[in-house]
Order: structure tokens, then C-alpha cells, then sequence
């Protein structure tokens, strides 16, 4: 794992990460709610149900309490070449996406954002704690821990009683 992985954060609320505008946004606004942290990309093969399924669920439990937070990653195949600007356009637009389209990052090796490093500490996936591929989940508890995390072949309509028992309404 080496120095480059630890991570000292004790919750996803110490982080600030940028908006697709490159501005400084804290997570910390975000205290409080069931975060759903998904790494996007608009030229996947799992873009058009994933994109749908979140933008349903953020209609149907935002009001509830959960905010979905999308970060762009052109890590895998290249399949988000656009700007930053470019792929929240893309979700907005074409997926009707209301929740928020971070700025573009990296989610594995040295030069990871460190808001992912953080989430693969807390809980590793099937290749150990690097990311596989686009449209990994972190399903995050209203107190900033991450509860579990999904694998891209998880739809988000399979994780909505996950996310309906974090926000309590199990």
C-alpha cells in the first residue's frame, strides 16, 4: 500500500474537492446527509443506465436527505475526454442530472484525489482498493463514514434499500 494510500482524514466531511468550474467546494456542506460518491464518465458502456437510475433516485430521496456527488474520471479507457465543464453539461443535459458534477479526477494511483483515496481506505472493492473501472459507489452515512461500496455491474436501483435504510427509512 505504501505512504502515497494513508489517508488521515476520519471522515469524508474534512475534504474539499472542486466543481466542474474548478471552485473550492467543502464537503462539509454536505454533513448530515447520505452521500452517494460515484466516479462518472459519459462514454461507458454502464453511462446510460447508471446516469438514469441516479438521476431517479436523486428525484426520489433528495428531499430525504441524500445527495449524489458525480466526479468525472477519464482513468479508464478515456471514456470522459471533455472538460470538466464538458461532462456536467453532458449529465445535465442528457440525464437531467440536478446533483452535483464535480470537477475531473483521477481515482487511482499516486496522483488519486485524495477524496478517493480516502473512500477505497474505508472500504476496498474486489482488485484490493484500487477502482476497477467508471461508476463505482460509496454509499456514505449522514455521520461521513462510508457504509459499503459498489462495484460498476451494480445498477443504483439495486442499492435504493441501502440508501432508504441510511436515511432511516428502512
Amino acid at each position: 500500500m505504501g505512504a502515497s494510500n494513508s489517508v488521515s482524514e476520519k471522515s469524508i466531511f474534512e475534504f474539499t474537492v472542486k466543481d466542474a468550474k474548478g471552485r473550492d467546494v467543502s464537503l462539509s456542506n454536505y454533513k448530515g446527509k447520505v452521500l452517494l460518491i460515484v466516479n462518472v464518465a459519459s462514454k461507458c458502456g454502464f453511462t446510460d443506465t447508471n446516469y438514469t437510475q441516479l438521476t431517479e433516485l436523486y428525484s426520489k430521496y433528495k428531499d430525504k436527505g441524500l445527495e449524489i456527488l458525480a466526479f468525472p474520471c477519464n482513468q479508464f479507457l478515456k471514456q470522459e475526454p471533455g472538460s470538466s465543464e464538458d461532462a456536467e453539461q453532458f449529465a445535465c443535459t442528457r440525464y437531467k442530472a440536478e446533483y452535483p458534477i464535480f470537477g475531473k479526477v483521477r481515482v487511482n494511483g499516486s496522483s488519486a484525489a485524495p477524496v478517493f483515496k480516502f473512500l477505497k481506505s474505508r472500504k476496498s472493492g474486489f482488485l484490493g482498493s484500487r477502482i476497477k473501472w467508471n461508476f463505482t459507489k460509496f454509499l456514505i452515512d449522514k455521520e461521513g463514514d462510508v457504509i459499503q461500496r459498489y462495484g460498476p455491474t451494480t445498477e443504483p436501483l439495486a442499492i435504493e434499500d441501502e440508501i432508504k435504510k441510511a436515511l432511516g427509512e428502512a
